[in-house]
């Protein structure tokens, strides 16, 4: 019988076995190096990508930002003006309401009442005066109640009181102003 040796052809298979292996493994190191590097690559351009967005909307939002603070002042600016145009526009309503008032007391006083003072607050009238009767004072608060330009007289108080030796009566009187409305105004012109 013969007998071959085969050890080493075993081990030259097994040499090229594992040089095969070593070679296979570095090129799966390079592939898996590359496809890292590649990742990494990409991802960064993604990131860089995405804070230049960010940037560019930051610098949209600063922009934004400054044009809502000069809106806001703008709509301040208007508020100030209209506050000032609305009490303009009262001043120039309000400003004939004296001659109104002096106009109607002295249209609607009954004789026998004399005014010894006349004091506005607002809206609202103090008459303080003198009548030879509290009937005349009644008149008076009925002729003021008719008035387009005056409304609501409420007595405040009625007392006696003698002056130059008569006896009067000593009154005193609220009444409010009030505009009356166009078709009352023609009314009481003619």
């Amino acid at each position: 019988m013969i007998r071959i040796n085969l050890l080493p052809h075993r081990e030259h298979k097994r040499r090229e076995r594992r040089k095969q292996f070593f070679v296979v493994a570095t090129l799966m190191v390079l592939l898996g190096l590359a496809i890292g590097f590649a990742g990494h690559t990409y991802m960064a351009g993604n990131v860089e990508r995405q804070e230049r967005k960010n940037d560019f909307f930051k610098a949209e939002i600063a922009k934004l930002d400054r044009e809502i603070a000069e809106i806001r002042t703008l709509r301040q600016q208007i508020d100030d003006l209209l506050s000032r145009k609305q009490v303009i526009e009262s001043l120039q309503g309000n400003r004939a309401d004296v001659v109104h008032l002096l106009n109607e007391l002295v249209l609607r006083m009954p004789e026998g009442v004399r005014l010894n003072s006349v004091r506005q607050q607002g809206n609202r009238v103090t008459l303080v005066g003198h009548a030879q009767s509290n009937a005349r004072v009644s008149h008076l608060m009925r002729s003021l109640e008719s008035s387009p330009y005056l409304a609501q007289p409420g007595l405040v108080e009625v007392k006696s009181a003698v002056v130059n030796n008569r006896r009067l009566s000593e009154f005193t009187l609220n009444i409010s102003i009030v505009r009356p409305a166009a078709e009352q105004v023609e009314e009481v012109r003619r």
